[in-house]
């Protein structure tokens, strides 16, 4: 955890996006580990509170601690195979929004940066142009203030902490970014999983999974 104490919020229940036979879709609420951590103190995380109501909800995927938005859970084995392939092949795609310090002057544009593990300091990420992998970023600016800017998000690659990195890259932390940026900017990681678009296990039909965004 980095030093941090974890206070997960409060349970207020399952905010349910979309079910069915094969698909549990949730908004995930910022602050909540996805999985349970290592220790007693770490159990309470989102899959547990499905399996709650859901208990052979299966997990596909992993969402960052203070990341907030669209999280989607297999209801079998079959579908969980599906959806694994479609997010380990990048069939599927993926927005966020976020606002980031300071005032981006493109419209838009790309990040093409390689990201490897900063082993002496995990979990924290880095930039390594020589054994880092692969990690590309589109943005697009939604809107501007004098300090700040949203941006609409689309990771092309899956790499750990991707977009908080390649945005302190470019001198635009995540707001509120305690490992990457300055936790005390907001009071949160204005960091958001806005949308998910997959092809659904039964049938192969393309849909797409929204979460309001909270800020």
């Amino acid at each position: 955890m980095n030093g941090q104490i974890y206070r997960p919020p409060a349970d207020t229940g399952l905010d349910v996006i979309h079910r069915d036979d094969d698909l549990l879709v949730v908004n995930k609420p910022s602050g909540l580990l996805s999985v349970p951590g290592k220790g007693a103190d770490l159990a309470d995380c989102l899959e547990a509170r499905v399996h709650t109501v859901h208990p052979g909800a299966l997990i596909v995927h992993r969402l960052d601690r203070d990341t907030s938005g669209v999280f989607i859970m297999a209801m079998n084995a079959k579908a969980q195979r599906h959806l694994g392939l479609q997010f380990e092949r990048r069939h599927l795609s993926k927005t966020y929004q976020a606002i980031v310090a300071g005032h981006v002057q493109a419209d838009d544009g790309e990040i093409d940066l390689p990201l490897i593990a900063d082993w002496p300091n995990r979990p924290l990420q880095k930039v390594c142009h020589d054994t880092g992998k692969p990690a590309l970023t589109r943005w697009r600016v939604i809107s501007r203030t004098e300090a700040s800017t949203r941006l609409d998000l689309a990771p092309h690659t899956g790499r750990s902490h991707q977009l908080r990195v390649h945005l302190k890259e470019i001198g635009h932390p995540i707001l509120g970014d305690p490992l990457y940026g300055d936790a005390t900017a907001a009071p949160r990681l204005m960091l958001h999983a806005h949308t998910l678009t997959i092809r659904h296990p039964t049938g192969g039909a393309v849909e797409t999974f929204c979460a309001q965004v909270p800020f």
